[in-house]
């Protein structure tokens, strides 16, 4: 049964359960007062065929703003492959004032609030981890998970409880989870993978072609 979400059961704007973040959130408030400065919550229709997982908002990106990816290189990078793919239409602004609408696409982080240095702990994935199952759970048409980095690949294998050796990371490479569910992997698309060659704009490209073959079927 598909179930009826509210905004604050997938990203609570008042969630404490991580101290380093809050507290690093209260900084950032203070700092930039007029910024989103919240766990931010996911974009696109819970009725998606797709989710895509990044890693954390940005600190300048999605955390000022307020949207995944939305601010920041890996953005950027992102919205425009979408768009190329069919998956969003063209009107993509950094600062999030535009009109930017998903095609059968849910964009989301393994942890909601921003993180120090960008690199989140631990007991801070672990912690998050319980708002992606909820949306997970809740996506009754959800066909392919695509995680972009390690750190989404390993939350969302530990969500389905699946043994990692048989389920690793690797750039491109699909996992099926269980019958009509396939886990798709691709580097993040950061500005330090594309700048060292990690990832290319044909490797990221062929990603998405694959994502569409995969729905296809």
């Amino acid at each position: 049964m598909k179930m009826n979400l509210q905004l604050d059961q997938i990203a609570p704007l008042s969630c404490n359960k991580c101290r380093r973040l809050a507290t690093y959130l209260n900084e950032t408030k203070e700092k930039q007062p007029t910024w989103f400065n919240a766990p931010v919550p996911s974009f696109g229709s819970i009725n998606s065929e797709i989710l895509i997982i990044g890693l954390a908002p940005g600190l300048r990106g999605a955390n000022r703003t307020g949207r995944p990816f939305t601010g920041d290189f890996a953005g950027g990078i992102l919205y425009q492959t979408l768009w190329v793919h069919g998956f969003a239409n063209e009107l993509y602004n950094a600062n999030g004032n535009d009109k930017l609408v998903l095609n059968n696409i849910r964009i989301t982080n393994a942890v909601r609030c921003v993180p120090p240095k960008n690199k989140p702990i631990g007991s801070e994935i672990n912690n998050c981890r319980s708002f992606l199952s909820l949306e997970i759970d809740s996506m009754s048409r959800l066909k392919v998970i695509l995680c972009l980095g390690r750190i989404a690949h390993d939350t969302l294998i530990r969500h389905f409880k699946l043994p990692s050796k048989s389920h690793r990371f690797s750039h491109c490479k699909e996992h099926i989870i269980k019958p009509n569910l396939s886990l798709l992997n691709s580097y993040h698309c950061s500005r330090y993978n594309i700048n060292t060659g990690r990832l290319t704009n044909e490797m990221f490209n062929n990603v998405f072609i694959k994502l569409k073959q995969i729905i296809k079927n």
